[in-house]
């Protein structure tokens, strides 16, 4: 799809995003002017739908790939390998004694009552017969008491090896205070086979806590021949197109990192697409004046909430990854199954259900016409009028009303007994109490009142709902990005090269020489300055930060707080925030006795740009035509203004029921709400009486 006329010159930039349903492209040239295109996700070798996209770029945008001089990626490929349970076969080695933490974990139950027990720990990462111990022993200081048995390192080794793994993780314990015998075991993997991916827990989580070390370091190795073979098919084929750029993959800390650095860290690849939706919504909603945000990203399978406080989006320690524990740096991403092609289902009680199951890209929504029979969100959505068959997608994919007009006559109006505007009505209610109710947990939940922020859909079905998810929420404000059913692919465009490397430095904070905190963070920026080399940066180009983990002592986990070695008292400066992040966290802050249990460095570059989203793309001033629309404040059909997105200009006032139509989405005012065009080219939907 164009969105405008192709122009000649260098410094294009591609984005380029995989979603469930969707590959989101942006393209974007020197001077500014942008191309979108949402493509069918290849579920077999999701790099097909992004080499087909180049296809694209050079058949109807007149882009000389040649020309391409920044290409950013947004990839599920390290999520779905363990969603899928396609990862590598591989080995783990531990001291002697701890060959199970992995599958012991912390002895917690989050089903306690279920009748039927599963397992709660990743055993499927490494089974028994792929663990192995090693003679050594390093105590919770650091000394060494028992040095490292190579004999036993090798007989480690070569059992693994004639089980054929394809990857070794390697966790000794308190590795992290006394990296040198892992290191020395990486030596021995290489020398007995050369090549062989090995992941140590030293260098993917350097901290305590056994378990969580372990989870990290195996679930790195799980994924990282994948992440290898798909980062090097997709660059060979990035080459064989004539692309010289080099490839950058988002990290799930919302930074860009090379593909060269992805092979070696593919842990960090969690939640590397919706990282790049929530960049990009940060990025328009700071455009429009906005800093407190809550970003949701409705797509054909899921939906991703996260959470924008004072113009930060807020990292998490730890993430979820198919219910387990992954202790890596991660935006705060909160995903269920809901978006434009959730199934709608009756349960065995009788009731209406959606999601979490999806119709996917293939078969798709019945209104495809690809084979798909069962009734979806999208189906609804045409059914109530609210996208026009005929110019979905900007017209270059015709959806069949007759078809999604028959699945949810069959699959839901007809068993519920209800006519079939009342059962797609139903439909949306259901998936929009889904969202309402996800979005409570991460905000009003973590005690964050939502009514004082602004809600930022975005995704491809995400302006469909914004209203009503508002309403729900008592938020008075939406936000709608120029573009953002390619928002994610936007952010791409705006994130920062960002590298993060952290070491454990366990001292009480009473009577803490500052001194002795330097030379730490020394360490830690001389290894994020070669990695940040590797990206091609000069240091001149890269603002350093520097942070600190704090916890009561005894406690079991602690908070990140900023530190800053140029304050007066840098320790009581940390604990000082410390104290204001437990009491913003849990409620209380007793001025207990506190240490430091791990140091971090943070590089990022000077050199992101603003985000394709933050623009606005004026088209012809067009005036708005009409169609009957079934909205939930009325019994019947209402006659809705149907505005082209391009054609709304500065004082434009578009009351509900109103739809606005654009090449990647389509919004929905509804009635109580009006919309106008914001600062950047956002449209701001307020609820009527809003001052």
């Amino acid at each position: 799809m164009n969105d405008q006329p192709p122009e000649a010159g260098r410094g294009i930039e591609f984005g380029i995003d995989i979603g469930g349903t969707f590959t989101d492209v942006v393209c974007r040239r020197a001077d500014g002017s942008i191309r979108l295109a949402k493509v069918p996700t290849s579920r077999a070798d999701p790099s097909r739908a992004v080499l087909a996209a180049l296809g694209t770029a050079r058949a109807e945008w007149d882009v000389a790939t040649a020309a391409i001089t920044r290409f950013a990626h947004g990839t599920t490929v390290a999520t779905n390998a363990v969603l899928e349970r396609k990862g590598a076969r591989i080995g783990l080695i531990t001291t002697e004694g701890f060959r199970d933490v992995l599958e012991i974990g912390r002895q917690m139950r989050h089903q306690m009552y279920d009748l039927v027990l599963h397992t709660e720990t990743p055993v499927f990462l490494a089974p028994g017969h792929l663990r192995r111990e090693v003679r050594e022993r390093v105590d919770a200081a650091g000394r060494v008491l028992v040095p490292l048995d190579e004999a036993s390192v090798r007989a480690a080794v070569r059992a693994l090896l004639d089980q054929e793994v394809q990857a070794i993780a390697v966790c000794l314990l308190f590795s992290f205070l006394a990296p040198a015998h892992e290191q020395r075991i990486a030596a021995i993997i290489e020398e007995m086979r050369r090549g062989l991916p090995v992941s140590l827990s030293s260098e993917v989580d350097p901290a305590f806590r056994e378990y969580e070390r372990t989870c990290a370091t195996a679930f790195d190795a799980y994924v990282k021949p994948l992440v290898a073979d798909y980062l090097a098919n997709l660059e060979a084929g990035l080459a064989r197109a004539g692309v010289g750029a080099p490839l950058q993959v988002m990290q799930s800390r919302g930074g860009l990192m090379s593909s060269a650095v992805a092979r070696r860290r593919p842990v960090r690849l969690f939640l590397s697409g919706p990282a790049g939706g929530v960049v990009g919504g940060l990025d328009v909603g700071l455009a429009a004046g906005y800093r407190d945000l809550i970003t949701i990203d409705v797509g054909g399978t899921s939906c991703d909430i996260a959470l924008v406080s004072d113009g930060r989006p807020l990292i998490r320690a730890e993430g979820l990854i198919d219910g387990f524990t992954v202790r890596v740096p991660m935006v705060d991403v909160t995903a269920i199954g809901s978006g434009g092609g959730s199934l709608a289902w009756i349960d065995a009680a009788g009731s209406l259900r959606v999601g979490p199951e999806s119709a996917g890209s293939e078969p798709g929504p019945a209104c495809y016409g690809r084979g798909g029979t069962r009734a979806t969100v999208t189906d609804a959505s045409v059914v109530l009028g609210y996208i026009d068959p005929a110019s979905f997608a900007g017209g270059t994919m015709r959806l069949d009303p007759a078809l999604a007009e028959g699945a949810v006559r069959r699959e839901v109006a007809d068993r519920l007994g209800m006519d079939l505007a009342r059962a797609a009505l139903g439909i949306h209610r259901v998936l929009n109490a889904q969202m309402a109710e996800a979005i409570r947990l991460v905000s009003i939940g973590r005690g964050i009142d939502p009514r004082g922020y602004a809600l930022l859909p975005l995704g491809g079905a995400g302006p469909l709902h914004g209203c009503a998810l508002a309403e729900e929420l008592g938020i008075s404000t939406i936000i709608v990005p120029p573009h953002p059913g390619v928002l994610a692919a936007a952010g791409l465009l705006g994130a920062a090269v960002e590298h993060e490397v952290a070491a454990a430095f366990p001292h009480p904070c009473a009577g803490l020489d500052p001194a002795l905190i330097r030379p730490a963070l020394d360490a830690l920026d001389a290894r994020c300055r070669d990695l940040m080399r590797d990206e091609g940066l000069r240091e001149a180009d890269v603002e350093v930060g520097h942070a600190a983990d704090l916890c009561y002592i005894g406690q079991s986990y602690w908070l990140e707080v900023p530190l800053r070695l140029d304050a007066a008292d840098p320790v009581g400066e940390a604990y000082a925030a410390f104290l204001a992040a437990h009491d913003r966290v849990y409620g209380h802050a007793p001025p207990l006795p506190a240490k430091f249990v791990n140091l971090r460095s943070v590089h990022r570059s000077r050199t992101g740009r603003a985000a394709i989203g933050a623009g606005h793309d004026p088209g012809a001033a067009a005036p708005p035509t009409t169609r009957p629309v079934q909205v939930r404040q009325n019994p019947g059909p209402v006659p809705a203004a149907i505005w082209q997105r391009g054609a709304i200009r500065a004082g434009d006032r578009i009351p509900g029921p109103a739809i606005i139509e654009q090449v990647d989405t389509t919004t929905l005012v509804e009635p109580g709400w009006t919309a106008s065009l914001g600062k950047g080219g956002a449209l701001i939907i307020a609820r009527d009486g809003t001052p």
